[in-house]
């Protein structure tokens, strides 16, 4: 697992404060390090989320209606999907 902590990015005109990238990592694990990492943001803070679990899909959705933290956006390209995720104020 790769944990980057990223100042200016920027992904659909959002910007993103944590990047993992947890690809080849199989359920629950992309969703339990996710869960940790938004553990340790500040409100409003986003997270960025890479894996490869198809289905991540439907555990980061959800988690975001459970949890209260917003979805901002859920992508797939080649097998590899991309998440954003606002930690809830």
């Amino acid at each position: 697992m790769a944990l980057c902590y990223i100042g200016s990015m920027s992904l659909n005109d959002q910007s993103v404060d944590i990047s993992l990238d947890l690809q080849g990592l199989m359920c629950p694990m992309p969703l339990l390090k996710a869960k940790k990492a938004l553990n340790g943001m500040s409100a409003a803070q986003v997270l960025h989320v890479l894996a490869t679990d198809p289905g991540s899909k439907r555990d980061f959705e959800v988690f975001a209606q459970q949890s209260g933290n917003t979805l901002l956006d859920c992508a797939e390209d080649d097998g590899v999907f991309s998440y954003l995720i606002r930690k809830k104020a």
